[in-house]
């Protein structure tokens, strides 16, 4: 019977894995299913519990350094951006007027939907503007002529 309740613990925190995605409760959930294990071998409560504890902060300990290793940025880790990584600090032609609502540029030959990174610019068709960031598919812009005015955006610093 033990041995359904860890099953059953390690199921659920898997399934929250699923909606967190921060590749920490997986941890747990391999814990839960080593404790199954013991459980099914006929260790007592005791064991079983040490069995989930080491399991578990083993895992964290040595998987989690390794995960989020590999999770870093191209640009972090000075490797060649690609994907929408490539795309920020790049140049775009803005085609239609583009606001803190709505607007349209052109990225390397590509159309994508833009808005001002901060809302008090708007850039009209013809601009060359910079792309700060990139969320979903709409491109974060900002003036392009840095020198003009010294000051890059909070992101770019």
């Amino acid at each position: 019977m033990d041995a359904v309740v860890w099953i059953v613990l390690g199921v659920v925190l898997a399934v929250a894995e699923i909606f967190t995605t921060t590749l920490f409760l997986i941890m747990f959930a391999a814990g839960a299913f080593a404790a199954a294990g013991a459980a099914a071998l006929g260790a007592p409560v005791a064991a079983q519990a040490v069995v989930f504890a080491l399991v578990s902060a083993l895992s964290v300990a040595v998987a989690r350094p390794v995960i989020r290793r590999h999770s870093r940025s191209a640009l972090e880790t000075g490797e060649q951006p690609f994907g929408v990584e490539a795309i920020e600090g790049s140049t775009a032609l803005v085609l239609e007027p583009v606001d803190s609502e709505r607007g349209m540029v052109k990225i390397d030959g590509e159309l994508w939907s833009a808005r001002s990174y901060d809302a008090t610019q708007s850039f009209v068709p013809g601009e060359r503007v910079q792309v700060i960031k990139v969320r979903g598919a709409t491109a974060l812009v900002w003036q392009d002529d840095v020198s003009s005015t010294g000051q890059l955006p909070e992101a770019k610093r």
